[in-house]
């Protein structure tokens, strides 16, 4: 892989081993025995069937949201959790969703901060009801200040500097950053990075993510009024395809760049119909999510020691997409 940037690397792997086995010479039956239980649909652990509750800010449809979920079910699986999910794009409607789970006295929640003004009431009345929170994908600046236990993705401002910084050795000159959710602070941030680092200039688009048709002619109409875009960057993997239409209909030579990983990325990846993508790895922030709550209930584990437990950012190119692409086609990439 190109490269990454962390701060807390992630072990929750081995912790697990260690929870599990300790340094026994049957360490490694027993660690055998886990994983032929998750692939058979079975707890790997006898600790009490705890339920978790998981609200993100996802639109229907969203292939990332797809991948994180995912990732949580197939933890609660191996942690013996009674899994919960539900979704809204819009922070109040996100934030009752949160209150209902509350109200079900769940054992813990996992939830994120894309709008957090709208969230942060709802995290203050778990924390007053003792429901342990993690805070995943968007909010890592709110997490510790909303009294989560810890955050897991990626820091969206640095990801968006990875961004420029790639696009400074792609030699690109200006660029266009399609923002397709207006109100997301984590997607403020990723073109706020990426013009930090570019040297070259960027624009902001706004366009209406839930609206297809829009999102493409959006980005056709500003390509076609300004010949010397050469890179459109979108903040989302089902955005990248649309652009690579619009970019057509416009007949520009630009270079599609995205945010995110799907099956059709890696495929437009490997075909060059994309120059890179920007990997945070969703299906690791749902499973850790959930890993991580059952050792805190567990054993009272806590990664990030305060600070964001980073799954992200990964610069993926056309060298990285056959490797990752069967990953991407079963939907955990």
């Amino acid at each position: 892989m190109a490269r990454v940037r962390t701060w807390a690397g992630i072990a929750l792997a081995a912790v697990l081993g260690i929870a599990l086995t300790g340094c026994s010479s049957t360490g490694g039956k027993r660690a055998e025995d886990a994983r032929k239980a998750q692939a058979q649909g079975r707890a790997a652990v006898d600790t009490p069937r705890w339920t978790i509750g998981m609200v993100t800010h996802s639109g229907d449809g969203d292939t990332f949201w797809d991948i994180v979920r995912k990732g949580a079910e197939q933890a609660a699986v191996k942690d013996n959790i009674n899994f919960l999910y539900a979704n809204h794009d819009e922070g109040k409607e996100q934030a009752q969703l949160v209150d209902s789970y509350i109200d079900k006295k769940v054992d813990g929640l996992i939830v994120t901060l894309a709008k957090p003004d709208a969230m942060k009431a709802a995290l203050a009345r778990a924390r007053k009801a003792g429901i342990p929170v993690i805070t995943v994908n968007s909010g890592s600046a709110e997490s510790k200040e909303f009294g989560a236990l810890a955050h897991i993705g990626q820091d969206e401002e640095i990801a968006g500097e990875a961004v420029g910084e790639e696009l400074n050795k792609r030699g690109r000159k200006k660029a266009l950053c399609v923002l397709h959710e207006q109100g997301n602070v984590g997607h403020e941030q990723r073109c706020a990075g990426a013009k930090k680092t570019f040297d070259g200039t960027m624009q902001n688009l706004y366009v209406d993510g839930t609206n297809m048709p829009d999102v493409q002619s959006g980005i056709s109409a500003k390509l076609q009024s300004d010949s010397a875009i050469d890179t459109v960057v979108t903040l989302g993997a089902p955005f990248a395809d649309t652009a690579v239409k619009a970019k057509e209909d416009a007949g520009s030579k630009a270079e599609i760049d995205t945010f995110d990983l799907n099956a059709k990325v890696a495929a437009g990846l490997k075909s060059r119909a994309l120059g890179f993508a920007v990997d945070q790895q969703p299906y690791l922030q749902g499973y850790e999510a959930v890993d991580l709550l059952w050792l805190y209930k567990f054993n009272a584990d806590v990664l990030g020691g305060g600070r964001p437990v980073l799954t992200g950012p990964e610069i993926v190119t056309e060298k990285d997409a056959g490797r990752l692409e069967e990953f991407a086609k079963r939907g955990t990439r």
